[in-house]
């Protein structure tokens, strides 16, 4: 039996990157997957066209994926919004953007969510971190800053939600080369020397693939991770060893 089999998996930012990759895994695994996004998704199964940042877009779009599937046991909120730029470089509605997809995203996901896994009797869920959370980030600084909003955010989730068997942890990875990361590079006047210079920060000299943070997540929806709640997972290629 595929380890995810009879499931309903629900992923956000399912269009690309590390989102995609998480829902191919879990496919793979029989869980019946789900994804939203702002971007069209291209993919066999059911998906739709959602902004994080509106109530009734999400709960929309949850009802019709429950329609479809079933209430979904496990969650995973992959979407992020980003925006480079120092303190005062980024503008005060970039903070409150970034804070409404990232984390208040994150929070209209539990909303329309963790009544049915109480009533099911539990489930699953994974919000995509960064290391950058724990770290002084001055070319992101609200990127950051709404990061370690989150592992707040899961820690308390996890306290909160434990009695009903539901599990809330988080993957905080370093630089993953997804389509994001490509767009990083490309702003730069030399793309290549960027990326290489980027690759050297991680002692194992290489950016992480978005199908190795899928395995994390994978892990961590699975019956493998039962005795598990309220922790970050870094997968960064040792990068937060060498940061202070």
């Amino acid at each position: 039996m595929a380890e995810l089999d009879g499931r309903v998996a629900l992923i956000t930012g399912a269009a690309s990157g590390i989102g995609a990759a998480i829902a191919r895994r879990f496919q793979e695994e029989g869980a019946r997957v789900a994804g939203l996004d702002i971007d069209p998704i291209d993919a066999d199964f059911p998906s739709a066209i959602c902004d994080l940042r509106s109530d009734a877009a999400v709960a929309d779009a949850i009802a019709g994926i429950c329609d479809q599937l079933g209430a979904p046991d496990i969650i995973v909120h992959a979407a992020a919004a980003t925006c480079h730029g120092g303190i005062l470089d980024t503008p005060t509605a970039a903070y409150l953007d970034l804070y409404d997809v990232n984390v208040v995203g994150a929070v209209r996901l539990l909303h329309n969510c963790i009544p049915a896994m109480r009533e099911a009797g539990g489930g699953a869920v994974v919000i995509l971190s960064s290391i950058n959370a724990n770290f002084a980030t001055p070319t992101l600084a609200a990127y950051a800053a709404t990061k370690a909003a989150i592992n707040n955010l899961v820690a308390t989730a996890a306290l909160e939600f434990a009695p009903d068997n539901i599990r809330v942890n988080a993957i905080a990875p370093a630089s993953v080369d997804t389509p994001a990361m490509r767009a990083s590079y490309a702003r730069q006047a030399d793309p290549e020397q960027a990326r290489a210079a980027n690759a050297k920060r991680h002692p194992l000299a290489r950016l992480g693939r978005p199908e190795e943070v899928a395995e994390v997540a994978l892990f961590l929806v699975s019956r493998r991770a039962d005795w598990i709640t309220g922790s970050i997972y870094e997968i960064d290629g040792g990068a937060h060893v060498t940061r202070s």
